[in-house]
């Protein structure tokens, strides 16, 4: 098999309790490898990224960029996909690739749910405590209309959105929200994971605009990383 003419691209998503890997190359995803099990990203991720690259060894592909989710997310889940993808890039050369969770969370929405109109608004939301949430809010084209910020959620959190748009609400912190946000604008998917098969689309797109990060200084966005309810880092 020849080399892939396109870029070959490692993808590693642990921010939450889901831990995945996948490779893809000519713009699809060729392995994917996924463990629900809470509390299995020290085991599962270092198996999983072998068996990827191995993979791409023996089917004559470079790996090109290592695409990470960089938050926001659990600490202990990104601090070991960041040092794994980090690993990678001093090991191998590879461009080290971030990006925000909440729009990796946002990609399956957009490429399995045929049916948003296109005013609609997406919530991506990741579950913190009691009725606590991360959320950003994107529009179809994955612009941000409102960037990360920790909600505790009530029926007026998102009204001036939800007055003017249907929003969709999704993620492992929507479910608990249900109750809250009754406004008939409000839409609400289930079962909607981060996933590492998700990231490609977005990684490709970095890799175009050549957008990297710098491997020796760069650190992910933790839920904590919050300054009077606003993030450190525009994501």
């Amino acid at each position: 098999m020849t080399r892939a003419t396109m870029s070959t691209i490692l993808h590693i998503e642990t921010a939450t309790t889901v831990c995945s890997v996948a490779l893809s190359g000519e713009g699809q995803n060729v392995l994917e490898r996924v463990e629900k099990k809470p509390c299995s990203h020290a085991v599962a991720l270092g198996v999983f990224v072998e068996e990827a690259l191995s993979f791409a060894k023996s089917h004559l592909m470079t790996v090109d960029a290592v695409a990470v989710s960089c938050g926001p997310g659990s600490y202990t889940g990104l601090r070991i996909g960041v040092s794994m993808a980090k690993g990678v890039c001093y090991g191998s050369g590879a461009k080290l690739i971030a990006l925000p969770t909440l729009k990796v969370l946002s990609v399956p929405v957009l490429l399995y749910h045929d049916e948003l109109p296109e005013e609609a608004l997406l919530c991506p939301m990741i579950d913190a405590r009691r009725m606590e949430v991360y959320a950003a809010i994107y529009d179809r084209a994955l612009h941000t209309v409102r960037g990360t910020a920790a909600d505790i959620v009530d029926e007026n959190t998102y009204k001036a959105y939800l007055d003017e748009h249907p929003v969709y609400f999704f993620g492992d912190g929507a479910a608990k929200c249900k109750e809250k946000i009754t406004h008939p604008n409000a839409r609400f998917l289930d079962g909607v994971i981060p996933l590492a098969s998700m990231m490609f689309p977005l990684a490709d797109k970095a890799m175009a605009e050549q957008r990297f990060e710098d491997v020796a200084y760069f650190e992910p966005f933790y839920l904590k990383e919050f300054v009077a309810g606003k993030p450190k880092k525009p994501f």
